[in-house]
């Protein structure tokens, strides 16, 4: 009799108790033929945790402290920002192209800026910035054709942080409360070549954790697992073929699969090649997978693919003037995928991304962009389908989605009503509570 008893849930279709005990789903039966005191859920659906599969937390934190650069009035929004403890000011977010070291200093010359570009893969700096690192020696740093640097710093965040005063790695408590509010329960975190540190500061959050950039021969700090190889396929500059392959091995002879960035075509006929040459683990997959051209679906068959639709709510009306009419139905595949076999999990890759999952879910079945039309809408899920992307297990996403069953981790989401009426307009605001380890992390 002892533990937590839900009392009139919907699971699956049906009104059920489910008795929580230990840590796990101990018994589940028809609505009330479980004895004892129990939490009424009034007819709410009950579904396992939402599994975020993709995401950015020591990065999802910091933007959360820094200025928002997608405002309109760039100079006023530097202007009222509050600089770190040495008198930096640090954006994120900004979607343009146009921003150099000039034009910053033009905005904000005053304190040593630093601001991100909404894909996380350039740093624009100000002068005064680019002063006081010292010798710009990265080979990210964009020149002029007279060698003088632009501010531009292409994929140099472990460069550009080795250089940076050192400041105290993000609190992550509140972060883990705003997941729990949207019912996630577990988090893949897919930041590269992550340091002790870094590593051990990300079991903060109650969430479940998996760990992509663990270097080849680290374990996984206490409360946290291993997940495949972060190998980051970069627009800017793509590996040789052979240095390719060999990091592949290395994983494959590690015992550990990798998990691959590509948003290029160029960058996925790469990995697609290399694997034929290194051979597959059942644990390789691609992250965003972003442009898949028709003819490259079936060689995705025996990989998973975590992609995130919700770039097309968030930039959509952006790709849809500069990627050519003709490849929008490549842009973020998602049903030809599932079709083809492919299995497919959804992500935020948050902060590049919106990673509210529930904003993904409906991004999935509407393929809105933010002027309102849809883009490739013929590679729309079902919000069915897209919510079951959110619910494989962590170790294998796509796969099978978890189920509420005797012997199953109490890792669950408490929606305020039925499924049915709860898809037909995806919201945060539907979740009621999230348990953990059969503990309420949020609501109850």
């Amino acid at each position: 009799m002892s533990g937590l008893l839900l009392r009139n849930a919907e699971v699956g279709g049906r009104r059920v108790d489910v008795r929580v005990r230990e840590g796990v789903v101990a018994a589940v039966a028809p609505t009330g033929t479980l004895p004892g005191p129990a939490v009424q859920c009034d007819g709410g659906a009950l579904l396992p945790g939402l599994v975020d599969h993709h995401v950015h937390l020591h990065a999802l934190a910091a933007a959360r402290r820094s200025v928002d650069c997608a405002a309109h009035d760039l100079a006023a929004a530097l202007d009222s920002a509050p600089a770190d403890a040495h008198g930096w000011v640090r954006g994120t977010g900004y979607p343009g192209d146009e921003l150099d070291a000039r034009t910053l200093d033009a905005l904000h010359p005053g304190r040593p800026v630093r601001v991100q570009h909404r894909s996380g893969a350039l740093w624009i700096l100000n002068s005064k910035a680019l002063a006081d690192l010292g010798p710009l020696d990265h080979p990210g740093v964009e020149r002029t054709p007279d060698g003088t640097p632009t501010g531009r710093l292409f994929r140099a965040d472990d460069w550009l942080r080795a250089r940076l005063p050192a400041v105290d790695l993000p609190d992550l408590t509140d972060l883990g409360r705003e997941l729990a509010a949207y019912g996630i329960t577990s988090v893949t975190d897919a930041t590269p070549d992550l340091g002790t540190a870094a590593a051990r500061a990300l079991t903060a959050v109650p969430q479940r954790v998996t760990l992509l950039g663990l270097p080849l021969g680290v374990a996984a700090p206490p409360g946290a697992a291993t997940g495949p190889l972060k190998i980051v396929l970069a627009d800017s500059g793509l590996p040789g073929f052979d240095e390719l392959v060999a990091r592949i091995r290395a994983a494959h002879a590690a015992g550990r699969g990798v998990a691959v960035h590509s948003v290029t075509r160029e960058s996925l006929v790469l990995l697609l090649a290399a694997l034929d040459e290194a051979g597959r683990h059942p644990a390789d997959r691609v992250e965003h997978a972003a442009l898949v051209p028709e003819e490259l679906v079936p060689a995705l068959r025996g990989l998973a693919v975590v992609t995130q639709p919700g770039f097309l709510a968030d930039r959509g009306d952006r790709y849809r003037r500069e990627v050519p009419a003709d490849e929008h139905g490549e842009l973020y595949r998602c049903r030809s995928l599932q079709r083809a076999g492919v299995p497919l999990a959804l992500s935020s890759d948050a902060p590049y991304g919106p990673v509210d999952p529930w904003a993904v879910i409906e991004a999935a079945r509407t393929r809105r962009t933010p002027d309102g039309a849809p883009l490739g809408p013929a590679e729309a899920l079902t919000v069915r389908q897209a919510l079951a992307a959110y619910l494989g297990s962590p170790d294998d996403p796509g796969g099978r989605p978890r189920r509420i069953v005797p012997g199953a981790a109490a890792d669950l989401v408490l929606l305020d009503r039925p499924l049915d009426r709860a898809l037909a307009a995806p919201s945060a605001e539907l979740v009621r509570g999230t348990m953990i380890d059969g503990k309420w992390v949020y609501g109850g």
